[in-house]
């Protein structure tokens, strides 16, 4: 049982190395994480969840990013760290990205945020 579950591990790993699509990388990083924490079935379970949450926060296009770096917005503070993959408080105003619905933008705490406008979910942070 112990070779399934390395060779699987060995799988996910080598995907996760070849792919850029967030769902691989989620399902990979996912069933690691549940194979360490709950067994094979943990590896089942986390791989599914894991490819979910990675296809939800794949990277914004480049376009985005560059059209993001290009504007000028006041930055917003708050109290809390800026993480993907959790939402912005509803008091952080944020703003539309032309020709692209499914991402809007802002600056939080002097850094510059993508976000899923329809969730407010994080999906990349710009340094």
């Amino acid at each position: 049982m112990k070779h399934i579950l390395a060779a699987s591990a060995l799988l996910a790993f080598s995907s996760a190395a070849f792919a850029e699509d967030g769902a691989v990388t989620g399902a990979a990083g996912g069933a690691v994480t549940g194979a360490v924490v709950g067994g094979p079935v943990g590896a089942a379970v986390g791989g599914v969840a894991g490819a979910a949450v990675g296809a939800i926060l794949d990277p914004a296009p480049e376009e985005v990013r560059t059209y993001v770096t290009r504007q000028s917005v006041p930055s917003v503070k708050v109290e809390r760290q800026v993480v993907v993959g959790e939402a912005l408080p509803e008091t952080v105003e944020i703003h539309t990205v032309p020709d692209n619905d499914r991402y809007a933008y802002t600056v939080v705490n002097e850094r510059r945020v993508i976000v899923d406008p329809q969730t407010r979910t994080v999906v990349q942070v710009i340094d």
